[in-house]
């Protein structure tokens, strides 16, 4: 019997992001520093404050396709503090992923924008977050990220 692979909803990170910094095309690709500003963390029985630091660190290709590597922290209601390592990808219409480059909303539905988010914490009540693999819907929009955070079983 094959195993089935299951998931199951954690939380939402819903990420204020700045204006892009762009370093400009280094021959594999356009780099882009995207600052984060902040936001908050809500799930069942989680809430918290994103720290208004770190970056997402974007490599896109010239076809649109985008890497994404974010780094960041939070910290929860309760004073637990988790850094946050985020690598995923976003890829989809070449006319959406030209909207997305100019500041201007898409519908996520276009979009196929997924992570794999790795967490580190001290704080014993969610050291779980470093002994399971995660998986991150996301969807962009022009002030915002929002990632929907699935345990997988």
């Amino acid at each position: 019997m094959t195993p089935q692979l299951e998931t199951k909803y954690v939380f939402t990170l819903k990420i204020r992001i700045g204006a892009p910094i762009v370093a400009g095309d280094f021959g594999h690709g356009l780099r882009r520093i995207i600052p984060i500003l902040g936001g908050e963390v809500s799930g069942e029985g989680i809430s918290g404050t994103i720290f208004p630091t770190g970056a997402d660190f974007q490599t896109i290709r010239p076809d649109g396709f985008t890497e994404l590597e974010a780094k960041y922290a939070f910290q929860l209601d309760d004073g637990a503090v988790i850094y946050i390592d985020n690598i995923g990808i976003r890829f989809g219409p070449k006319q959406a992923l030209d909207c997305i480059a100019r500041g201007e909303a898409v519908d996520p539905a276009l979009i196929y924008f997924r992570s794999v988010p790795r967490f580190e914490t001290g704080a014993e009540n969610y050291r779980w977050l470093m002994q399971h693999l995660f998986v991150g819907v996301g969807a962009r929009y022009p002030d915002r990220v929002e990632l929907a955070v699935h345990q997988v079983l």
